[in-house]
Order: C-alpha cells, then sequence, then structure tokens
C-alpha cells in the first residue's frame, strides 16, 4: 500500500527530475531511527534524522545527523554563529514545518531553515533521511540534494556517541 503512495518530498524531487530512491517501513514496526536503519538493512551511520532547533536570536536551524548519534548543542550553534540553540518543543513542529515529529524532512519545509549537515555524510555516495512522512525515506546523493537546498556541513555529533 505505500509504496503506491507520493510524499511532497518525492514530488519535488520528481519535480525537479532528481534520483532518488524511495524505501518504506510502515509495516515493520520501526519507531527509531537505529529501528529504521536496521529494517532498511542500513548502517546506522548513513541514515539521518533532521533535527529542528530555535535558536538565542530566534532563528530556527535544521541540523541532519546520523540517527546514531546524537546532535551536540555546543557544536550546533558554533556552526550557524549562536551563542546557543535548543531544540523546538514536538508539539511546534507540524506549524513550523509542515512535518510531524518522526517525519520531518530538510526538503519541502514550509519555510527554508538555514541547514547544517553533520560532516560525516561525506563518507557515503548517497545518505537516506525522511521522505516526509512518518514510514517513507528517500535516498539521495549530497550532490543532488544540493540541487533541491542549500546546506554546509560541519561536526555535529556528540564526542560519546559512537
Amino acid at each position: 500500500m505505500a509504496k503506491d503512495q507520493k510524499t511532497n518530498v518525492m514530488r519535488k524531487l520528481d519535480g525537479m527530475k532528481i534520483q532518488y530512491q524511495e524505501h518504506y517501513y510502515t509495516d515493520t514496526g520501526a519507531v527509531n531511527g537505529v529501528e529504521v536503519a536496521r529494517v532498511l538493512g542500513e548502517n546506522a551511520d548513513r541514515v539521518f534524522k533532521t533535527l529542528v532547533t530555535v535558536g538565542k536570536s530566534g532563528n530556527h536551524y535544521v541540523y541532519l545527523v546520523p540517527v546514531s548519534a546524537e546532535l551536540d548543542l555546543k557544536k550546533a550553534a558554533s556552526a550557524v554563529g549562536e551563542k546557543a540553540v535548543s531544540m523546538i518543543k514536538s508539539k511546534e513542529l507540524l506549524g513550523l514545518t509542515g512535518y510531524v515529529h518522526g517525519g520531518c524532512s530538510p526538503i519541502g519545509m514550509k519555510k527554508f531553515f538555514r541547514t547544517t549537515i553533520d560532516v560525516s555524510a561525506q563518507n557515503f555516495d548517497t545518505i537516506y533521511f525522511s521522505g516526509g512522512k512518518i514510514g517513507f525515506q528517500v535516498q539521495l546523493s549530497l550532490e543532488d540534494l544540493a540541487k533541491v537546498i542549500k546546506f554546509e556541513f560541519a561536526d555535529l555529533k556528540t564526542s560519546s556517541a559512537k
């Protein structure tokens, strides 16, 4: 059933004629990123979660980090020139981005926010991230992602992360 559905992320990529692979895990019971990576048969370092923060300035920022890692808020703030950033509350996510917790994608948010991807993404030909709906992942190259959104790289993971 899910394979017949397209998310807004997929429609946007299709419209721009950007190559990607779609992956579904709707019927698997996977509830966190590491479980999603396992269901997809992928290294958890190659599957990224999309996190939305707010800085002391009131500006919002998007970060992509491997599902096996945690976002280091000090490194995240430093990467965007903020004194500090904090995670937004889950209840604010839908109104701000158009996405729900667990289905947030860096592509197709209501408004574009400055986006930073952990440098470890550069170790892979393609990365996985949310297709914009729980149960949907897209896989594409960083070169193709750069055709859709602007982003920069920084070291964003906590040092205790695997």
